[in-house]
């Protein structure tokens, strides 16, 4: 039974979301300020957090920020609900490590769907023997473990995925509707921005090995065939 935590400080909206999450088989924490939800999820280590931009004590992003920031946090999936539609919150956020965004009013059972598919991503076991080697990048998809120049470095389960799907295909231009197909399992609120935005995450993760995701002006991405970084 999936543990989720639901950080919002609306109770009405708060116990409907508690009152489905249960019925679909989950078992629910609540906090009503971030401070509280940001302490909760450090005791009882949640499967995902459900967490609202506009809280009483402190922003949702600052709460989203503390989460990836902790090691023993960073790879619990977040899904932002928020009733704020500007642009810059749903990028700074995803810059932050979200794994998803949904703006209010929404759907209770299109939430549900959608935490699904968050979760599913986040459980996916991939065989403990694949690996990659590629110039100075190495993954151990198992381990879920990345190194570029014999130093590791922390990504996120989707991240790992976006990466793993571009380099199976290496030298294959992947359009951003492919990728948000295949990588983001098609959610119908994200759009392209979201894909440019995960690209230049993973880019700035990995450093100079950032240069083997290329971009192809006015169509998407591509992993480069050849495995030297450029000065």
């Amino acid at each position: 039974m999936p543990r989720i935590l639901v950080v919002e400080d609306e109770e009405d909206i708060r116990q409907i979301l508690v009152y489905n999450l249960k019925s679909a088989g989950h078992e629910v924490l609540t906090a009503d300020c971030g401070e509280a939800g940001l302490a909760l999820a450090k005791q009882a280590q949640p499967e995902l957090v459900l967490l609202d931009l506009m809280l009483p004590d402190t922003s949702g992003l600052e709460i989203c920020r503390k989460l990836k920031s902790d090691p023993s946090l960073r790879d619990v999936p977040v899904i932002m609900v928020t009733a704020r539609t500007d642009e810059i919150d749903r990028v700074v956020g995803l810059e932050l490590g979200a794994d998803d965004y949904v703006s209010k009013p929404f759907s209770v059972r299109e939430l549900i769907l959608r935490i699904s598919a968050v979760l599913r991503r986040s459980q996916a076991t991939p065989e403990a023997t694949v690996e990659l080697s590629f110039g100075i990048l190495r993954v151990d998809r198992g381990a879920h473990r990345t190194w570029v120049d014999g130093n590791e470095v922390m990504l996120t389960p989707l991240e790992m995925k976006l990466l793993w799907t571009l380099y199976e295909r290496r030298g294959r231009v992947q359009s951003r509707r492919t990728l948000l197909d295949d990588v983001w399992d098609a959610n119908p609120d994200n759009n392209t921005r979201t894909v440019d935005t995960h690209v230049k995450r993973l880019r700035e993760k990995l450093g100079p090995a950032g240069a083997y995701v290329e971009t192809v002006r006015g169509v998407g991405y591509r992993f480069s065939e050849v495995a030297e970084v450029k000065a």
